[in-house]
């Protein structure tokens, strides 16, 4: 949804910390700077302080001259955990949930002069464990495999141009089997009626595959836009998108009343398609075997948001370097700019809700409601082939013996599969499932031949007797009622190995240790090839990609430096049972930007 006319907000902002303040003009003394994006316990923020209390305050000036039948949209792309905004003074909205964004026409608050000001004021409860929290911690210090907390702003402000009668929603969504991609936009429109008509254009590099017009007769429109099938499959695989060959469709949409254009945005999407079947992922109808890493999302300086763009590419390119095809986005709605480059440099995303950590009322409310957000914006990323909106029963606590923590379990995966129906979905991923698409598995067992041994499938048998018999953590795989019924099977969490040599101040916290780099990697090459060797697997996730404050576990640390040699990393990563087709991805370079 981009449009031409928009100003990014980022940078200094004032800042204060008041809990009694009704109204931005109650703070008596701006007396900090903070830059934003960057949350105040960062580092990168200017402010490092990680005993903020529950209530803090930003400000900050921007220049706007109003103009006849244009609306100005203030967007934040996340705030933790409520946010209220005012504009000139003017109250103009609140938003609750840590992790999706929200968007406020402004244009009525402003006042008629060109200097403004924005005031925020965000509400973070530090020890808040019924709000989707992920892996930010309740307690004072950092402990076990959580971290520090981040509050108040912590993605990118901006203000963006649009006209009064506009598109408010474009969705695509490819259909393989069609061959052709559907087509979503629903409009914001004051004024209902009129002539209106949605043009959409694509293309594929400089090739043009479809430029249609279509009638808007109730503020919004579906339709299903057929291409040219190429026939062959040499033809076909040059337009699908994969890890290996990422090809994006670049979009047009223009909003129509006559010969004239009333908006005009530009998107992309891609044509891919998942499946399972026969206990397989199918990736464009083929099998593809998952070879994932769990990604936190965090850095040293500055928490969970990134220090720039380029640390963004850097640790896409780092994963495909070490052999994966895919990250886990673990316990974080991961900044949409991620996923972005994720699309263009092809890597799959598993991505998974923040947990809370308490069941009640008020947290079943939060968390269905941040959740449906958190789908509804990353709809559109071809990269994304699984949703998870639970994680290790977290939140959920007593899955076997409670019926109404299976009930939300249930209720939230097929809430998912009704808002998107193209993707898997697993229910709580880990373990005590009851409603998912594939079975995953956490296991953190240490000695590759016991790991062997427990997920190997016995001859002539289709369910391996683990499923049955493990109990990894002390955690039943599946529940009594829902038995295995030919899902496919992803260790999706395993490995975690620690290495003494290799880790900073924080500690060297792992699911097993090693003594030096030489043997982390031959623990690393020893344990893959014990993963691989299990046929019914139908991929893996290793933990983890970095170290992560006292979590010290990664393949690199968390400046981003690899623990062994990159390529014996890789060689393990991709075992020689599935060597996929790798083909070398440049990084596009967009001159409009």
């Amino acid at each position: 949804m981009q449009r031409r006319h928009w100003q990014c907000l980022n940078g200094p902002w004032e800042f204060a910390v008041g809990a009694g303040a009704e109204h931005p003009s109650g703070i008596a003394t701006w007396d900090r700077e903070i830059l934003v994006p960057f949350a105040p316990e960062s580092e990168a923020s200017g402010i490092d302080d990680r005993t903020l209390g529950a209530h803090i305050w930003y400000r900050r000036a921007f220049d706007y001259t109003r103009h006849d039948d244009v609306r100005l949209l203030l967007h934040f792309g996340a705030v933790d955990y409520e946010a209220r905004v005012w504009v000139d003074g003017r109250f103009v909205g609140r938003h609750e949930g840590g992790h999706t964004p929200f968007t406020f026409d402004i244009t009525d608050a402003l006042k008629k002069r060109d200097h403004h000001e924005i005031a925020v004021w965000a509400h973070d409860d530090p020890q808040g464990v019924a709000q989707p929290r992920g892996k930010q911690d309740w307690l004072d210090e950092p402990h076990s495999i959580w971290y520090p907390r981040t509050s108040g702003i912590w993605q990118t402000v901006w203000l963006e141009e649009a006209p009064r009668r506009r598109l408010a929603d474009v969705r695509f969504t490819p259909q393989l089997e069609r061959w052709a991609i559907g087509f979503e936009a629903r409009l914001h429109d004051p004024e209902p009626g009129g002539d209106l008509q949605a043009v959409v254009r694509l293309w594929v590099g400089d090739r043009l595959l479809a430029d249609d017009c279509y009638q808007i007769p109730d503020q919004e429109v579906h339709r299903s836009i057929a291409l040219a099938d190429p026939g062959i499959d040499d033809a076909r695989n040059e337009l699908l998108w994969s890890p290996e060959s990422p090809t994006l469709i670049r979009a047009e949409v223009l909003l129509m009343q006559g010969d004239v254009v009333i908006d005009e945005v530009r998107s992309y999407t891609a044509m891919r398609g998942v499946a399972l079947r026969r206990g397989q992922l199918l990736l464009n109808n083929r099998p593809y075997r998952m070879r994932l890493v769990l990604d936190q999302g965090y850095w040293p300086d500055t928490l969970m948001t990134p220090p720039s763009e380029e640390a963004l590419i850097r640790d896409i390119e780092l994963t495909k370097a070490a052999g994966f095809n895919g990250v886990r986005k673990h316990q974080k709605i991961e900044d949409p700019r991620y996923l972005y480059w994720a699309d263009v440099l092809g890597l799959l995303v598993w991505e998974e809700m923040p947990s809370a950590y308490r069941f009640t009322r008020q947290s079943i409310e939060r968390v269905a409601r941040e959740w449906v957000e958190a789908v509804r914006r990353d709809i559109g990323h071809p990269c994304i082939v699984v949703w998870v909106p639970f994680n290790e029963s977290w939140g959920v606590p007593d899955l076997p013996n409670v019926a109404t923590h299976r009930s939300f379990v249930q209720a939230l995966y097929h809430l998912t599969h009704t808002l998107d129906p193209s993707r898997p979905v697993v229910g709580n991923d880990g373990w005590e499932s009851s409603a998912t698409d594939i079975i995953s598995i956490h296991d953190y067992e240490s000695e590759p031949d016991r790991l062997r041994a427990r997920y190997a499938s016995t001859p002539g048998t289709d369910l391996p007797e683990a499923l049955r018999t493990a109990f990894p953590a002390g955690r039943m795989i599946t529940l009594d009622e829902h038995p295995h019924e030919g899902q496919p099977l992803v260790l999706s969490e395993f490995g975690g190995i620690a290495c003494r040599t290799t880790t900073d101040a924080h500690g060297t916290w792992g699911y097993s240790v090693s003594d030096s780099p030489d043997q982390l990697r031959d623990s690393y090459e020893r344990l893959l090839g014990a993963v691989h060797d299990v046929e019914a697997f139908a991929g893996f996730c290793y933990t983890q990609l970095t170290d992560t404050f006292q979590e010290a576990n990664g393949l690199f640390t968390a400046a981003r430096e690899p623990k062994f040699d990159l390529a014996t990393m890789r060689r393990a990563t991709v075992g020689d049972r599935h060597p996929p087709a790798e083909i070398p991805v440049e990084v596009p370079v967009d001159e409009s930007d």
